[in-house]
This record gives structure tokens, C-alpha cells and sequence, in this order.
């Protein structure tokens, strides 16, 4: 049995332990993993600590770093999340309908664990927590592979989280850690259909394509965010300035910042000056000839920057007639993420949330808010960005199953 299917295996034999214990141990065992992790920090912050400093001498870029990056104010949130997770109500058993059928069956859809679900991610320790933390309260046994960038803080965080399920009488395996990070191991996982229920990626677009193309397990689409702001004709522009610069600003690393603005060509001039005045150059700026003749741009922007997930200080920019002109390119370039309008147009504000299509649409506020957290979901394992079963942040109920009760006296069809 190779290694991969080893871990299958042990989930496999776990998972129906987890299936069968009620609330009170579930969130009883999680918290206990947030108590010991937020009295004493320490460890992680010094296992993430080893890992930065091997993510700089390989050259990774500070967007990446800063993905990579654990403090206690980081780690506090981390804790809360899962606190989040464990106040949560159970989603499992959960009556979802329920009917009498004319012969008297009774017909019940009732939630249900998954089973075992492999979350394949990139350089953000925080996933190794929240992803294990929400599959555990969902009753599913979890198999966690992130990459070799964060493997110390990957390995902390999953060996305080199986010391303390045990603790608990909860199987150890009802989470794991792939600890060969190597690609070929990645493909088996992909591959594992025999004993993985459901697969999530969480990562850059090639990572998730990556999975897409290559697993028979069944895949959520998650994470890429090629996210935009429109900012309308009839915006209120220092509104527009403040929400551009958090959305873009306030974290350039995370899949919820925004990549481009879209800006109406009868305020664009009042527009870009306020931005300007306010970045100074902070902000590397691709645009079109329109944005080029307001602000100093890198180059004129093709396709591919339009298309682009910078995750960094860095930004697209186009200057468009119309309302139904933003939403076109929005519709044509975004990944179904989060997409912004900023207008003081009811109507506007309507037209655009019923015709962009994506996973979160907002009016007059930062894309930064798709999250779990900022949700009340708790944490989240991911952010869907497809349309089968689950989208947008997802929470307990996005990753359960559910499964029909018939109960009957005896009746036979005809």
C-alpha cells in the first residue's frame, strides 16, 4: 500500500468514529486545540519562524511571505475562528425535509458527514487550522496537504491538533498531515478516489487548475480572485478612494483584494487625481490609454494583464463609458470571486449585482469582506468560485452531505 493510500485508509477507518460523535465532544476537543494554541504561541510562532526564513532564501516574494507569515495577533484570529466554528450549531442530523409519502412512506433528507476530505493548499498555515477545525466539527476526517513552504508551522499545528483530539478518545487520524510534499505524492492524492470523499484546493490559479485537470476525486473550485471595483458615474468618489484602497491595499496577498478598477469615464479625471493623491506611486498601475492620460502607468494593458491575479501592490485599471461595459469586462475577466460597484444609483446597484456573475457581489463596500469569519460562518475552508453544491465562503453546511431515511410498514411497488 503506498503512502497516500496508507492515509486514505486510516481516515477511512477514523471517519466513522468522528460521524458518530455528538456536538458536545466535536467542539469540546476543537476548543481545547484553540485554548492550547492561544495560551501558548510560542511553538508555532517559532516553527513559522524557520519557515519564513527558508521562504527568504529561496527568493519567495514578500506578497507570498506575508501569506506565510504567523504572529500572535494572527494566530489570535486563527483561535477565534475556530472558537467561531465550535459555538456553531451542528450541522449534521440535521433534518433538511421531510414528507408523507400517499402509500405512507415517510421520506426524511437529513445531513450527513462527508466522510474523508483532502484539502490540497499553498504557503498559508492558517489553512492547516481552520480547514481542519471545520471538517472536524462537520464530522469528516480531514487529510491535509499544504506546501513544502510551510511545512514546520504545518507539521506544529497538526501534531497539537491530533495530541488533542486523542486526549479527547477521538481516533488521531481524524486528521492528518501529508508530510512528503512532493508532487508525485500531490497526484496520488488527486487520484485517490478510493478513499477521499471530496477534494479542495486552495491556492494560485496554477495550483488550482492543476487539481482540476489531474484528480478522479471530486473537486470544489476555490480561491483564485481576479476581483474588481466599478466605480460608477455617480459615485461618491472619496467613498470610491477609501474602498479602492482597502480592497487593494489592506492585504494585496489574500484572494479577496482586488486586481483591477473600472472607473466611468465622466469622473475619471476627479477620480484618479484623489487616487493619486493618496498612493503616490505605492501602487504599480497598468491601464489603458484613457488611465495612462490621469495616472503614470507601467505599460498600456493587454488581456493578460486584465486577466491577471497580481497578489501584490499592483493593479489593472480601464476607463469605460457604461455601466453594462464594466459588467461585460467584469464578466469576461473576473474568476467569480468578488466584485465590487461603487454608485449612489439604486438602480445601477441592482442591474449590477443581477448581471455580474460571481460568487459575492457588493455595493459600496470592500471585497476584503468575503471571508467566513467576516461572514459568521466561523472560519472557512475555502472560497467557492464555482456553482455546483457549494459557493462563496464555505462553511459547515458546504461541506456535508445529506442522505434520504425511508421508513415504511411493509409496503412493496406494484
Amino acid at each position: 500500500m503506498g503512502y497516500i493510500e496508507q492515509l486514505g485508509a486510516n481516515a477511512k477507518a477514523a471517519a466513522p468514529f468522528l460521524a458518530g460523535c455528538d456536538d458536545v465532544a466535536k467542539s469540546a476537543a476543537m476548543g481545547e486545540v484553540a485554548r492550547r494554541l492561544n495560551e501558548n504561541p510560542a511553538g508555532l510562532i517559532e516553527a513559522n519562524r524557520l519557515d519564513v526564513e527558508n521562504a527568504r532564501k529561496n527568493g519567495m516574494s514578500e506578497a507570498l511571505i506575508d501569506r506565510l507569515t504567523l504572529d500572535e495577533k494572527r494566530i489570535a484570529g486563527m483561535t477565534e475562528g475556530v472558537m467561531q466554528v465550535c459555538g456553531l450549531p451542528d450541522p449534521i442530523g440535521e433534518i433538511i425535509s421531510q414528507k408523507t409519502l400517499p402509500n405512507g412512506l415517510t421520506v426524511t433528507q437529513k445531513r450527513v458527514p462527508m466522510g474523508v476530505i483532502g484539502i490540497i493548499y499553498e504557503s498559508r498555515p492558517n489553512v492547516t487550522l481552520d480547514a481542519a477545525a471545520l471538517c472536524f466539527k462537520a464530522g469528516s476526517a480531514v487529510i491535509l496537504r499544504g506546501g513544502s513552504d510551510a511545512f514546520n508551522s504545518n507539521k506544529y499545528l497538526a501534531d497539537l491538533m491530533r495530541r488533542t483530539i486523542a486526549d479527547f478518545d477521538i481516533p488521531a487520524d481524524c486528521i492528518q498531515l501529508v508530510e512528503d510534499t512532493s508532487r508525485e505524492v500531490a497526484n496520488a492524492m488527486m487520484k485517490a478516489d478510493k478513499y477521499i470523499d471530496l477534494l479542495i484546493p486552495r491556492g494560485g490559479g496554477g495550483l488550482i487548475r492543476n487539481v482540476i485537470e489531474n484528480a478522479t476525486v471530486p473537486v470544489i473550485h476555490t480561491g483564485e480572485g481576479n476581483c474588481h471595483v466599478f466605480v460608477d458615474e455617480s459615485a461618491d468618489l472619496d467613498m470610491a478612494v477609501k474602498i479602492v484602497n482597502n480592497a487593494k491595499t489592506q492585504r494585496p496577498s489574500v484572494c479577496n483584494a482586488i486586481e483591477s478598477i473600472l472607473v466611468h469615464e465622466k469622473i475619471a479625471a476627479e477620480f484618479f487625481k484623489k487616487l493619486d493623491g493618496l498612493w503616490q506611486g505605492k501602487v504599480k498601475i497598468v491601464g489603458d490609454k484613457a488611465t495612462a492620460g490621469f495616472l503614470k502607468v507601467e505599460k498600456i494593458a493587454g488581456d493578460e494583464d486584465y486577466a491577471a491575479e497580481f497578489l501584490d501592490l499592483k493593479l489593472s485599471s480601464k476607463v469605460v463609458e457604461s455601466l453594462d461595459e464594466a459588467i461585460s469586462h467584469i464578466n469576461k475577466f473576473g474568476t467569480g470571486h468578488s466584485e465590487c460597484i461603487v454608485t449612489s444609483s439604486s438602480q445601477n446597484a441592482e442591474r449590477f449585482q443581477r448581471l455580474v456573475d460571481a460568487a459575492a457581489v457588493y455595493v459600496n463596500a470592500s471585497t476584503r469582506f468575503t471571508d467566513g469569519f467576516e461572514f459568521g460562518l466561523g472560519a472557512e475552508i475555502g472560497i467557492s468560485t464555482q456553482k455546483l453544491h457549494a459557493r462563496g465562503p464555505m462553511g459547515l453546511r458546504e461541506i456535508t452531505a445529506y442522505k434520504y431515511l425511508i421508513n415504511g410498514e411493509g409496503q412493496i411497488r406494484g
